[in-house]
Order: C-alpha cells, then sequence, then structure tokens
C-alpha cells in the first residue's frame, strides 16, 4: 500500500492563530496498524489513517497530546505544499 509521505496537522489554539505542525512518514506502525509520522524533532508523533483519521502519540513520559483539527496531506507535486 502507498501512504501519504507528509502532512500538515492543524491544531487550533485559543485566542492566537492556529498552530501547524508538518509531519513526515516513519518506517513504524502505530497499535491500530496505520503508520506512524512524526516531526523533524521526533516530539510530535501520529498514527495516521488512509481515511485521515489521526491518533496522536505520546513521544516521552508524561506528555499529553492534543488532537489535532484537521491533517491535511501535502503533495510534493502540488507548487506550495512542500
Amino acid at each position: 500500500m502507498v501512504h501519504t509521505e507528509r502532512y500538515e496537522l492543524i491544531f487550533q489554539m485559543s485566542g492566537a492563530a492556529d498552530d501547524v505542525v508538518r509531519v513526515r512518514l516513519t518506517d513504524r506502525l502505530g497499535a491500530g496498524g496505520c503508520p506512524v509520522y512524526e516531526d523533524e524533532t521526533g516530539i510530535v508523533r501520529a498514527e495516521i489513517s488512509d481515511r485521515g483519521e489521526v491518533r496522536m502519540l505520546a513521544s516521552g513520559g508524561h506528555q499529553v497530546p492534543g488532537a489535532p483539527l484537521l491533517a491535511r496531506p501535502l503533495r510534493e507535486d502540488v507548487p506550495g505544499t512542500l
């Protein structure tokens, strides 16, 4: 199966502009059997299904990651999405 290489995770911040985190496909699968994506720091991790369903994954102890409003796929063949 071919998976989307990159996503933007959009988090709503109260009283401020939305926070956008770009994540890339890793070689790992999550507990639900879907691919795991992470940002360049490895701190933000998410399991994303082929239907765009997102399960945030803790990358360290005592971390309670919030759920994004949206996972937007990025395509390298579309200008402005890199």
